[in-house]
């Protein structure tokens, strides 16, 4: 069973009244335990609404969400879906609101009724895994923190949940890239070591090329594409058309290619670019 099953999900804001908008219309998508599923669209394509199913925060006006089990439209059931799906919004460091980093991050876990125990060894793990140091900032205001750390922060507070599904939306916006990287990486060491599904909102093409095995395309609320990003990304065009971009090595294997280099387009990473170019190379030196 997919741990995430969408099916002809259809979700209207202000039904019935003259602002209504219908935000997603007929998706259906399946998400698998430990998958790193990336979602992406421009903005206002509906990645956002989406995923606020996924943990019971919207309920479909139409069609069937099924998370970890439970139907998001049945109210009584989705009430314990905050313990079993993480979701880090966009501009988590916004919901700091805790004296202490530690007090912040532990608030979590104490209501799940943990002992003290559990509660400090989660808070500290949690952190180290957001890159932050636990014997350092534990006891700091989380307002003394710089943007990107409290946004580290805020991150670690779902993490101490330890949810089996974790929704990222937009979760390293405003980070440096080495920041970024960081982060990225421990979301997906996460993944590979506890089987933690991850769902990723983003607008970084480089991200989903790296990690992701499956990506959503979502245009004007509805599902443009689903794939590999190996195959999202050969239909370059198409991306474009619908306002989005191909990651650099994509765009530069086409750039060759256009210019009458007999290399490979689909080449997703540095790495992957390097040694089709040095192919290339030793080919036309021979």
């Amino acid at each position: 069973m997919p741990v995430i099953k969408v099916e002809n999900l259809t979700h209207v804001f202000s039904r019935g009244t003259p602002f209504e908008v219908t935000a997603l219309d007929g998706i259906s998508l399946e998400i698998h335990r430990g998958d790193f599923y990336a979602l992406v669209g421009a903005t206002g394509s509906g990645k956002s609404t989406l995923v606020q199913h996924f943990n019971g925060i919207l309920a479909p006006t139409s069609g069937q969400v099924r998370v970890c089990g439970v139907d998001v439209s049945d109210r009584s059931s989705r009430r314990e879906l905050w313990r079993k799906v993480g979701l880090v919004f966009q501009q988590p460091e916004q919901q700091l609101f805790e004296e202490t980093v530690f007090d912040d991050v532990a608030f979590g876990p104490r209501n799940m009724g943990l002992s003290k125990e559990e509660v400090s060894e989660r808070v500290a793990d949690a952190l180290r895994l957001a890159g932050l140091d636990p014997d350092r900032v534990g006891k700091m205001s989380p307002f003394r923190l710089s943007g990107g750390m409290r946004r580290k922060a805020a991150i670690a507070g779902v993490l101490a949940l330890r949810p089996e599904v974790l929704v990222l939306d937009e979760p390293t916006a405003g980070l440096d890239p080495l920041s970024r990287r960081q982060l990225m990486d421990r979301i997906d060491r996460l993944r590979v070591e506890r089987g933690t599904t991850v769902v990723l909102v983003t607008h970084s093409m480089e991200e989903v090329a790296r990690l992701a095995g499956r990506v959503a395309v979502l245009h004007k609320g509805r599902l443009a594409m689903e794939a590999t990003p190996r195959e999202i990304f050969s239909r370059a065009g198409e991306l474009r058309a619908l306002g989005l971009d191909v990651p650099a090595t994509v765009a530069l294997m086409l750039e060759l290619r256009a210019r009458g280099k007999q290399v490979r387009t689909d080449m997703l990473t540095a790495g992957e670019a390097a040694g089709e170019i040095a192919r290339m190379l030793t080919q036309n030196t021979n």
